[in-house]
Formats: C-alpha cells, structure tokens, sequence
C-alpha cells in the first residue's frame, strides 16, 4: 500500500524542477488551460452532434 520510493524525510530536497522558473509555470498554465478548452469544444461537439441526431 505504502510505495512511496522515500523511506525517511530528512534531506529531502524539493521534486520541482521550475518552480522558481517564471516561464516554466506559465508554460504549464498554458498547457493545462489549452488542455481543457480542447476538451470543452470537443465535448460540445459531441453534444450538440448528438442532440441534432437524436431530434
């Protein structure tokens, strides 16, 4: 259940790689708000197609 690859805390350094990277943050901003604006017109889409289908 625990599979966790750290077995103890101390030292442990931060995983981010660019989190005192400006540009690396609104990268992946970027990435994710394109992610889901793809997602939404593509569910639309589907809706609208399939609620003209089923008229």
């Amino acid at each position: 259940m625990f599979s966790s690859p750290i077995t103890s805390w101390e030292n442990v350094a931060a995983y981010f790689t660019f989190s005192d990277s400006p540009m690396g943050i609104a990268i992946s901003l970027a990435a994710a708000v394109g992610i889901y604006l793809f997602l939404n017109a593509s569910i639309m889409k589907h809706e609208k197609e399939s609620f003209d289908k089923h008229q």
